[in-house]
Order: structure tokens, then C-alpha cells, then sequence
């Protein structure tokens, strides 16, 4: 499958929002009710927010024959460390290789990274076996309260060599 990965651009908001919502419900059905994924991505994905997360961290888009298709949210690097916020594929493109190039290509795009950390759902068994896949390790478990909803998160973490 050809794609291209670029930065986020202020056009690409409602086609993010549209993967995102997609893909939260795609990923979190039986895991986290639809009212509090909706609330969420109201206020995650809002086109403010959007505007905000792109022009201020690292915010990539994977596009398929002129279609978005997936993105990857970094934050800034502080002392070594960043955080992977947010990487999510329509459902129709996951296992296509694309989360494992806009992983690689924010890894690349990031000057100084000596590690990554990323926390995922732990019933989110897709996102867990991406990271694992990926070289991330668990560094610890926790329970959340995600909109007065009990979740247990996993923080993983990914060391990082420059090549």
C-alpha cells in the first residue's frame, strides 16, 4: 500500500476528527461506554483543541490515495522524553504498516528523544500488541478514572538511539 505521512495541516481537522471517532469506536466497543468516548472526543478532538495540539507538538497525518487515513500526536521533548498522545488508523487500514510509519517517521522527526512513553487501555489488546511489537516496555499499571469510569492503564516506554 503506497501513503504519505506529512504534518498536520489546519484542512485536515475534520477528517481527524472523523479518525478518531472511527477509530475510538472501533477500538473501545465492550471496553469504554459509547456516551464517554463520545464526551471525550468532544472535547479531545475539538476543532480549538486540534488547532492547538498541531501548531504547538509534532502532529502527523498518513494519507491513502488522497485520503486521510490515520495520525500520530507526539508531545514536545523535555530532558530526553516525550509522550506519544494519541495514534489512531481508520479500522480499514490497520495492519497496513502505516501506525508503524508515522510511529517511526515522529521517532525520527523528534531531535533529542531518549525515550517515549505512551499509556494505553489495558483491554485494548490491538494498541498493547502494537507497542510490544514495537520495542515498548511496561513500566507500570494503574487504575483510572477516565469520566467517573474505572479503567486500568498500562505507561509503557520506548528507548530511543539516534541511527
Amino acid at each position: 500500500m503506497t501513503f504519505i505521512i506529512r504534518q498536520m495541516l489546519e484542512n485536515d481537522i475534520t477528517f481527524v476528527q472523523e479518525i478518531a471517532r472511527t477509530s475510538w469506536h472501533h477500538t473501545y466497543e465492550g471496553i469504554i461506554p459509547r456516551d464517554i468516548q463520545d464526551r471525550f472526543l468532544q472535547m479531545a478532538y475539538s476543532s480549538n483543541r486540534l488547532t492547538q495540539r498541531f501548531t504547538t507538538s509534532l502532529f502527523l497525518v498518513a494519507i491513502v490515495d488522497e485520503s486521510l487515513v490515520g495520525f500520530a500526536n507526539f508531545s514536545n521533548v523535555t530532558h530526553g522524553e516525550a509522550e506519544l498522545l494519541a495514534i489512531y488508523l481508520h479500522p480499514d487500514s490497520q495492519g497496513s504498516g502505516i501506525g508503524s510509519a508515522l510511529l517511526q517517521r515522529g521517532l525520527n522527526m523528534l531531535p533529542s528523544l531518549s525515550s517515549l512513553f505512551v499509556c494505553v487501555e489495558k483491554e485494548n489488546t490491538i494498541g498493547m500488541h502494537f507497542y510490544q511489537a514495537k520495542g515498548f516496555e511496561k513500566l507500570v499499571e494503574f487504575d483510572e478514572c477516565f469520566d467517573g469510569y474505572p479503567l486500568k492503564t498500562v505507561k509503557m516506554v520506548k528507548q530511543h538511539e539516534k541511527g
